[in-house]
């Protein structure tokens, strides 16, 4: 185990072996798993980014909370048996206390994961979206932004969901001090569309270069994490339009059954499926399977130049 692991942490000994020798490493979450999407999608999904990862080169480790134990990467049984769990929970910043104290096990949000993934040392983590400012809420804000400004992890993603206040997200992100960096793109996706209407200013076209902007920011001392916003891929990706209707129907039997807090993210993506037809799960699959790769590809240039 490399020395400067934390003694709470327990890290599967492939991703340990791949620590020590300095290889490429790609953390992932693992609400998406227990919470993000309807079974046997979800293993289906969690085996599908792993193997995506491997592919192009680097070490999967998916972070999670088994029985009270924080975990940075886990075997295929373990994979399967959170899958099936049902009464895993989501475990972000604020949860870990209380999940661990208590024997639990659950699934790592976006900033659950970047705490375990930092605490390894790991800089590289793919997701699907992140969490953000909530539609009409100022309130509403996901843990998930302060821990990017405040924990020095990359977070490979297609934007924000789209389900959320992506302009009022990005000011949030700016003043916390987090480059939002478009992958081969000027434009910030909205997760399920490539294109959001909104203008970024920093851009990278492979992942040489990206590495290269990630090493000078954390050289800097700069403390905040980073995201890499990569569009979905065209041939699943949906129009902004089509999504924003959709989501408008969401938003109201959201209204209608007074889902709130925690819940409501899940409820509006699975209100999206319904209503188009799985289009919106198909984008979202997709996209998980391409961020992983290009999480890869990115760790496997930082691991290069080290």
């Amino acid at each position: 185990m490399p020395p400067h692991i934390p003694a709470w942490l327990t890290i599967h000994p492939e991703v340990s072996r791949a620590l020590e020798h300095h290889l490429p490493v790609v953390a992932l979450e693992s609400t998406v798993i227990t919470h993000g999407l309807p079974r046997p999608q979800n293993l289906e999904l969690a085996r599908s980014m792993e193997a995506e990862i491997r592919t192009a080169g680097a070490i999967p480790a998916t972070a999670a909370v088994l029985r009270g134990e924080a975990r940075l990467g886990l075997s295929p049984e373990e994979l399967e048996a959170l899958s099936r769990d049902d009464h895993a929970v989501k475990v972000s910043r604020r949860d870990f206390g209380a999940v661990c104290a208590r024997g639990l096990s659950g699934g790592t949000t976006v900033a659950g994961t970047m705490i375990l993934a930092h605490a390894a040392g790991v800089p590289v983590f793919a997701t699907g979206g992140v969490g953000g400012i909530h539609r009409g809420d100022g309130f509403d804000v996901s843990a998930d932004l302060p821990e990017l400004g405040n924990t020095p992890v990359a977070v490979v993603c297609a934007g924000i969901k789209s389900i959320l206040d992506l302009p009022r997200t990005l000011e949030r992100l700016e003043t916390d001090g987090v480059p939002v960096i478009g992958w081969k793109t000027n434009q910030f996706p909205a997760f399920f569309s490539r294109d959001s209407g909104l203008q970024l200013e920093i851009r990278v076209d492979d992942a040489v270069d990206a590495a290269e902007v990630l090493r000078t920011q954390w050289e800097l001392g700069l403390k905040a994490g980073a995201l890499i916003c990569v569009p979905c891929p065209p041939e699943d990706a949906l129009p902004m339009d089509f999504v924003e209707t959709a989501i408008l129907q969401t938003e109201e039997e959201a209204e209608r059954q007074h889902v709130r807090g925690k819940a409501l993210t899940p409820f509006l993506l699975a209100q999206l499926a319904e209503l188009t037809d799985g289009a919106t799960l198909r984008a979202n699959l997709s996209l998980l399977r391409n961020n992983a790769r290009v999480a890869a590809e990115i760790a496997c240039a930082l691991a290069a130049n080290r």
